[in-house]
């Protein structure tokens, strides 16, 4: 059973820490940025690739250190991800975010981790996370395909439309939610028809 609660965290409004300057460290770093564009991100790595360094250049939050981990590193930082191939180090800085209860990935490793990055449809204001409770990220990303196939491009606009109709309605929060559901039922019995013809 998959036990995971899952949130959207505001990463621009938190400090992440990634650790490892490699192919694993790229990935998860691109994944960070393609969800969150001004997430405020550290990493820190005794070397960091060409490809790493050159997406850099075109992320404004993300600060460089070419350097071994240093315990100092933990200091104001919220979250961690790790894309290391050092098991002794993953240990080691595994150990020191309990103590300073600080959430933990490690990449490819479930058991480390205090939370997963699952993957991610994204159709304009629309957010979808997939979770496999970290069994199977294959079985993720061809949810992912599935539902970005699925999606309508126009899911955005009715989003927008329903952002608009919700901040017009009077009424106390009980109203406002029976309205807002009445309308979008209404709209999805529509739309299941109007996909039949």
């Amino acid at each position: 059973m998959n036990e995971l609660f899952p949130i959207y965290v505001k990463l621009h409004q938190v400090n992440t820490l990634l650790v490892g300057g490699g192919a694993i460290g790229l990935e998860k770093l691109q994944a960070l940025i393609a969800n969150s564009p001004r997430a405020k991100i550290h990493l820190v790595a005794s070397h960091i690739s060409e490809d790493v360094k050159t997406f850099v250049a075109q992320a404004d939050h993300v600060l460089l250190s070419e350097r071994a981990f240093e315990d100092a590193d933990l200091d104001h930082v919220d979250l961690v991800v790790l894309a290391t191939n050092n098991p002794t180090l993953n240990e080691h800085i595994r150990a020191l975010t309990q103590e300073r209860n600080i959430l933990l990935n490690v990449a490819d490793k479930p058991a480390l981790c205090d939370f997963y990055l699952g993957s991610v449809v994204q159709k304009g204001n629309l957010k979808i996370g997939i979770s496999t409770n970290g069994k199977s990220p294959t079985i993720a990303k061809r949810l992912k395909e599935f539902l970005n196939d699925l999606l309508p491009e126009e899911i955005d606009e009715t989003l927008s439309l329903m952002g608009e109709l919700r901040n017009s309605l009077k009424g106390d929060f009980q109203e406002k939610v029976r309205a807002l559901n009445a309308h979008t039922k209404d709209a999805f019995i529509k739309n299941s028809y109007d996909s039949e013809d």
